[in-house]
């Protein structure tokens, strides 16, 4: 008798921050504009609120001082607004079932949560709104010799410096013994890093032939870890990646004191960004908290495919798998609705880099449309270059530089539509023309960018570059570089004359060339 392949697996629950609090180990999908930070600073002032816990009981991770800096001022911000709601100062906004749920209850329970949100609000410094790296710190710190960190050693953001010279080294070396690895040194440095950015991974495989090229890459490997750790040792400094593996390190035995630390210390744990978190920091989450309090972990699943980003899908999977419960964020509130219907079209039920990680449907928070095209009223559309749009003959491939000149092109010419048409955009206070600072273009090289902003010039449309062009190489720099080379040596005549020329000084040549030396 047979039976049926299991179907996949039924979508989570919508999450609703008037439904019971979770405990346990909570897995929240949320993805672009449905608010994920949002949710947790209601998480934190509600479980605050309720005396479920202070707010020193509560530990809020995310990635990065900018994004950590962030949510700290919406977790204050959240608090204080609700105190005020409660202490009748002001409303609860319509719609919002955080305020709508506090205020719910008698004179006595609410007297209650308005005074545990103004203490919170008094302590707010002692909150643990931090980075991964930086409650490791504090962690190990705390641990004095349990914790494996050197009294006065250094923190460090990024020591591929040392890692770098460590490849070289033992490059260098195995030449000189005649021994010339049989990998370029571009392939060695980046096999080194490899090693040392995941100190736990282990490095296969270790029963390759003697000498073979396997056997020769997994020994650099680990002789680079190996006196990539004693340099850094000998120098007193620490990586991020030293913090987590050392904090990895003192919670794998099961009585560990680290253990005992955390969970005394902290009874409710808030990841942000979740699908970025790496195999070691979820090692420390999983070992500190997971079984032992509340934790609840925050992230988009569809951007844990994204390795350059520090994404990785295993690691998901695995928080999924211990998660007794999941649940979805699905109100978009920064599309409008067609735009969210249209994409949901396109991509619904599309399964990311594993079946578990799925495109799941969303809704707008805003009914109508901001953007008014008459021309083209769908909110989202394909075009297509085709072989006699580039005046290729049908048995031809388009080359690629003919392709991307004709997609700029074209780019230019629907953003010049836009703006010269009866389209109108709605920023909130009203309708208005469409202006070129509304337009984003999106691209996936410096190259291509460079091609729609020549494009949008050459038609008279201002276009900035943004992102991650190098500063160094602006036209600003070059200025600039003129500038203090002329203050460095005024007595050459031809670096201040450029210096002149230049938008600082704003001389025309006929200026001066009426003007002498001296007196520029």
């Amino acid at each position: 008798m047979s039976s049926a392949a299991p179907g996949p697996a039924a979508p989570p629950a919508e999450f609703r921050i008037a439904d019971p609090l979770p405990t346990g180990t909570l897995l929240l999908e949320a993805s672009a504009g449905t608010g994920k930070t949002w949710a947790i600073a209601a998480l934190v002032t509600r479980f605050v609120a309720e005396g479920h816990a202070r707010l020193e009981d509560l530990l809020v991770v995310t990635f990065g001082r900018a994004a950590s800096a962030e949510l700290k001022d919406r977790v204050r911000e959240r608090l204080v607004e609700a105190e005020a709601v409660l202490a009748g100062l002001v409303a609860a906004p319509a719609g919002d079932e955080l305020l709508t749920l506090l205020v719910d209850g008698d004179e006595e329970e609410r007297s209650a949560r308005r005074r545990r949100l103004r203490r919170a609000i008094g302590q707010f410094d002692e909150a643990t709104i931090t980075t991964t790296h930086g409650f490791c710190h504090a962690v190990l710190r705390s641990l004095g010799t349990t914790g494996d960190v050197e009294p006065g050693s250094a923190l460090v953001e990024d020591d591929l410096d040392i890692v770098d010279d460590v490849v070289s080294d033992l490059y260098l070396r195995a030449v000189g013994r005649g021994a010339t690895p049989p990998f370029t040194p571009e392939e060695a440095r980046t096999l080194g890093r490899k090693a040392v950015e995941d100190p736990a991974a282990h490095l296969l495989p270790t029963d390759a032939e003697a000498d073979s090229v396997p056997d020769l890459r997994r020994r650099f490997a680990a002789a680079v870890r190996e006196e990539s750790g004693r340099r850094r040792l000998a120098a007193r400094t620490l990586s991020y990646d030293d913090l987590l593996q050392r904090l990895a390190d003192a919670l794998e035995p099961h009585d560990s004191p680290a253990r005992t630390v955390m969970r005394d210390r902290w009874k409710i744990v808030l990841v942000d960004e979740f699908q970025d978190t790496d195999p070691v920091q979820w090692r420390i989450l999983e070992r500190a908290f997971v079984g032992h309090g509340t934790i609840v972990l925050v992230g988009d699943p569809k951007q844990a495919i994204y390795a350059f980003r520090g994404g990785d899908v295993s690691t998901y999977l695995q928080a999924a798998a211990v998660a007794q419960e999941r649940r979805t964020l699905v109100l978009n509130h920064r599309s409008d609705a067609p735009l969210v219907a249209s994409v949901d079209a396109l991509l619904h039920g599309t399964a990311l880099g594993d079946p578990e990680i799925v495109v799941r449907p969303a809704r707008a928070a805003l009914e109508g449309t901001r953007l008014v095209d008459p021309a083209h009223p769908q909110p989202f559309r394909l075009r297509v270059l085709t072989r006699a749009d580039a005046d290729v003959a049908t048995d031809k491939a388009v080359p690629v530089a003919a392709a991307r000149s004709r997609i700029a092109q074209d780019v230019a010419s629907e953003i010049a539509a836009l703006l010269h048409g009866e389209a109108t955009y709605d920023p909130g206070d009203g309708p208005r023309a469409v202006l070129p600072g509304d337009v984003a273009v999106l691209v996936e090289r410096h190259a291509e960018a460079d091609l729609v902003q020549e494009a949008l010039t050459r038609i008279g449309i201002a276009a900035v570059r943004g992102g991650g062009s190098d500063v160094l190489q602006s036209p600003a720099a070059a200025h600039w570089h003129t500038v203090l080379a002329a203050m460095d040596a005024p007595h050459r005549s031809g670096l201040v004359r450029a210096a002149a020329l230049g938008p600082f000084f704003g001389y025309s040549a006929a200026r001066l060339a009426a003007t002498d030396g001296e007196s520029v």
